[in-house]
């Protein structure tokens, strides 16, 4: 690969810059495809590449990046030169002085794991699958919008330091759901499948998508998006509320991943995404959830779009614990910031492209199995009165991540151990201590299901970002529920 010696070239000249004392470089390539039908027709359809490096240079504390899709090692030497003079600038207005942590240069390869080349399976095939699917949504009238979508990736990068890291990855990811939005009247109703906004999505190949089960599962979701019009409002009140597996998912994502992420701990993400209320005089001691509640940050997971071999900054992927026993131990970390907290970085640097800076970003964050817990179904059974919510309709949560309100598109009233009526419009709120404080049950390993985010939002100017999260359906004692729209 010509530009891997080119950028090699360049950072041994950066390196022996007047007050540089570290420089990185990232090369990206990725192929992105994007399909969407909607009502039977084709709505969208479109195949992208694109190429490029950014360039990050230290320049006496003070970080200088610059970007450039123009491969050549004229374009390299002046892309850096670029960087060199933004940290230069950086270098007149700066507080305090960035020092790295000292995790060890790293060199190595990772490719995640795939069956089916996603790209080599023919456009025909991925166009019928979702056919097949819209046109069994559709087979009742009261089905206003049908929609399959289908999104497939393929990234190659390679990371280069002054201290001598060289990574080389490529990831493969795929990802697919079905919609069907149901209207009678003034009545509108969704239901989605596997679960809302793209459904789920993996690091894995073809054989991902054809396993999620879209045609097999279409005639039940129109059914359900059927009966949600004539369906009771959620009731009222402060009821125990078992959520499923998917929307406590992006629970987790909201009210756990984001708060535990350093920069914004810090103060850095604050004009645009927030703070945190997960302050550092918290860590080691701050009771975060019940005893039961065990949160883990993990890219190390096989298959997972929050997975890789090593982050941007060519750290390795690792598993820990942010939250252990209910206890906030740990936060999303990169070598900048984690010796604020004596540690070394956690890996979680990563930026959404070549042209962006890399910024702390949630990888897996998993709410542990419970050892030994019960399915959904003995969980439904052990609860006298409660409602059980699946998959998202809305969400709401505020600059700190600790009042919160989300909306699901479906429910269901458990009384005396058993689901008795279906309920629209659901919603539930809460203060984030408190909600995971009311956590006694978490269902065991057979029901915990990995979901992928492939949009998580960060950053000015935004980026957006794969993560993944595990989770398994569990309950929450006196949430305050109701009826939204």
């Amino acid at each position: 690969m010509e530009i891997k010696d080119w950028l090699k070239e360049t950072l041994a000249e950066l390196g022996k810059a007047d007050g540089v004392t570290y420089a990185d470089a990232r090369y990206l390539e990725r192929e992105t495809e994007r399909i969407t039908i909607r009502n039977e027709e084709v709505a969208g359809l479109s195949r992208a590449d694109t190429r490029g490096y950014g360039i990050r240079v230290l320049f006496r504390g003070s970080w200088g990046f610059a970007a450039s899709g123009v491969i050549s090692p004229d374009a390299i030497r002046e892309t850096a030169r670029r960087a060199l003079e933004i940290a230069r600038a950086s270098f007149r207005t700066q507080k305090t002085p960035v020092k790295l942590d000292d995790t060890p240069p790293q060199r190595g390869t990772y490719i995640s794991p795939w069956e089916i080349d996603p790209f080599a399976v023919p456009l025909d095939e991925k166009l019928e699958l979702l056919f097949s699917a819209v046109r069994i949504l559709r087979e009742d009238k009261r089905i206003a919008k049908a929609e399959g979508s289908m999104e497939i990736f393929r990234t190659r990068k390679l990371f280069l330091s002054t201290e001598g890291a060289e990574v080389e990855q490529e990831i493969v990811e795929a990802g697919a759901g079905i919609e069907a939005t149901a209207a009678e009247g003034r009545e509108v109703q969704r239901r989605s499948f596997p679960t809302s906004f793209g459904g789920n999505y993996a690091a894995r190949g073809y054989e991902f998508i054809r396993a999620l089960g879209l045609v097999e599962n279409a005639e039940r979701i129109r059914e359900e998006a059927i009966a949600l019009l004539s369906a009771d409002p959620c009731p009222a009140g402060e009821l125990d509320l078992i959520l499923a597996s998917d929307q406590l998912a992006l629970q987790v994502h909201e009210s756990c991943g984001h708060p535990t992420e350093l920069d914004r701990v810090l103060g850095t993400e604050i004009s645009y995404a927030g703070g945190s209320f997960l302050t550092l005089d918290k860590l080691g001691k701050y009771k975060y959830g019940s005893e039961i509640v065990n949160i883990v940050a993990d890219a190390t997971i096989p298959g997972s779009i929050g997975s890789f071999g090593y982050d941007d900054e060519g750290v390795p992927a690792q598993r820990s614990f942010l939250i252990q026993e209910g206890i906030l131990v740990g936060y999303l970390t990169s070598r900048e910031t984690a010796p604020v907290i004596g540690r070394r970085s956690g890996g979680c640097m990563r930026a959404e492209s070549w042209n962006n800076i890399p910024l702390i970003r949630m990888v897996n964050i998993n709410l542990e199995p419970a050892p030994h817990g019960p399915t959904l179904e003995e969980l439904i059974a052990d609860t006298k009165h409660g409602i059980l919510m699946q998959t998202n309709k809305s969400w709401s949560i505020d600059d700190l991540r600790l009042n919160f309100q989300f909306g699901c598109e479906i429910a269901w009233e458990i009384k005396d151990g058993k689901k008795v009526r279906l309920l629209k419009n659901p919603v539930y709120t809460g203060i984030t201590p408190e909600f995971w404080g009311s956590c006694d049950a978490i269902c065991g390993e057979g029901e915990w299901v990995i979901w992928g985010l492939p949009n998580c939002g960060k950053g000015e100017p935004s980026q957006s970002m794969h993560v993944g999260h595990g989770t398994a359906p569990a309950r929450f004692r006196k949430v305050k529920v109701g009826s939204g729209k």
